[in-house]
């Protein structure tokens, strides 16, 4: 039977590719240290676990509205007054199976055959995936190292075209943990309303960020710029919440209306239980949220130190996220490799340490490590990669 072209084009998740083969390699009885998957090490908090329980027990279990709880478009509602100074109303949100949903069905209801959504590099990996199943064309910009992998306004108004519908922003980013100032993006905002580019501002990671940064959403420089944009995010980075599945969109109503209509033909709604987890993820303690930025925060300054001494990787320091995302391009060379994608493979079959290689976010000359696992695997997992690179460079 023949496949759809649609799905014959997508490239596989390079994230779920290692992290499977990392699996598979754990239950050969090998002792492996993942740091490809893109989740907090800790469990949900409890408060949000009762909660759950608790809507279980009292007969939450069916249908909710397709764009979900209203009691949960309030708390989202709230926590971008308080985070922000943005004031959504129900019918400018919509709840949806995790922010990786809410971003397929804003694609789906925007995106004509041929239409480009302009995307910076490094990138996550679904960006691209997405946009073309839309029937789009990817169209990227190079973020430069030199420039923080950033990209410049004069880079943004180069790319645009008759054809340019939106461009993504993702900040903090993954996979290189930088974070935009407001500077920069009204800089690059200002291109945006000048040629009317709807920008999909992907916010995941706004909870997670360290030092003296500080997130800024593009959507709160201006009254403009907040009609000009869709806000994407979630409780599954903040929360420590991934696998609950619960994203959402906030933006122009009429785009909402758009995706909650797919989205009820689709996936009907999004799971009750989990809504109602979310809601007390909002409207409950955040401290816990605190007690993991810290964690991660923790982490970085010792791991990026560590990294960053060893033969051949540079790194720029991320600000945010909890990924590490260093060139490796000359350690690659050094250690008698052809490409990085060959020496990932290498550090996992024979150094037990998995880790992304950037080919799978448009920059192959990077592996991206993620931070979130214990400080105890970390260390451990940074010194076999030192000896793995300086055993080869003897041979």
């Amino acid at each position: 039977m023949e496949l759809a072209k649609r799905v014959l084009s997508l490239t596989p998740s390079s994230t779920l590719a290692i992290t499977a083969k990392a699996k598979e390699l754990k239950e050969q009885g090998k002792d492996v240290i993942g740091l490809g998957a893109g989740e907090p090490d800790f469990n949900t908090p409890q408060h949000i676990l009762d909660a759950a329980f608790q809507s279980m027990n009292e007969g939450h279990t069916k249908y909710t509205p397709s764009a979900g709880l209203p009691t949960l478009k309030q708390a989202i509602s709230k926590k971008f007054k308080m985070d922000q100074g943005l004031i959504y109303e129900p019918n400018e949100i919509i709840v949806t199976n995790g922010a990786k949903h809410a971003l397929y069905t804003l694609f789906q209801v925007l995106l004509n055959d041929g239409d480009e959504v302009i995307i910076p590099t490094p990138y996550w990996v679904s960006y691209p995936e997405q946009v073309k199943l839309a029937g789009g064309v990817p169209v990227y910009i190079e973020g430069l190292e030199e420039n923080q992998f950033k990209i410049t306004p004069e880079q943004l108004k180069k790319a645009i075209t008759n054809k340019t519908k939106a461009v993504i922003i993702n900040s903090p980013s993954n996979p290189t943990g930088v974070i935009y100032t407001a500077e920069e993006l009204l800089e690059l905002g200002k291109i945006c309303l000048e040629e009317n580019i709807l920008i999909v501002s992907d916010e995941i990671y706004e909870k997670l960020v360290y030092g003296n940064a500080k997130h800024v959403s593009i959507a709160q420089l201006s009254p403009e710029l907040k009609e000009q944009t869709i806000i994407i995010n979630g409780v599954s980075k903040s929360h420590s919440m991934t696998g609950w599945r619960i994203g959402y969109a906030a933006g122009n109503s009429q785009i909402i209306k758009a995706m909650t209509n797919l989205a009820s033909h689709s996936t009907s709604n999004p799971t009750t239980t989990a809504q109602y987890a979310a809601i007390a993820a909002y409207n409950g303690p955040q401290e816990p949220v605190e007690t993991m930025r810290q964690a991660f925060e923790e982490r970085l300054e010792i791991v990026y130190k560590k990294l960053t001494a060893i033969p051949g990787f540079t790194c720029v320091k991320p600000q945010g996220a909890f990924y590490l995302y260093p060139n490796v391009k000359q350690a690659a060379i050094n250690t008698g490799f052809e490409n990085v994608d060959d020496f990932a493979k290498a550090l996992l079959v024979e150094a037990n340490v998995a880790v992304i290689p950037g080919s799978g976010f448009g920059t192959p000359d990077n592996i991206r490590l993620s931070y979130a696992t214990s400080l105890e695997q970390l260390e451990k997992a940074i010194s076999r990669i030192h000896q793995f690179v300086e055993s080869k460079m003897r041979a």
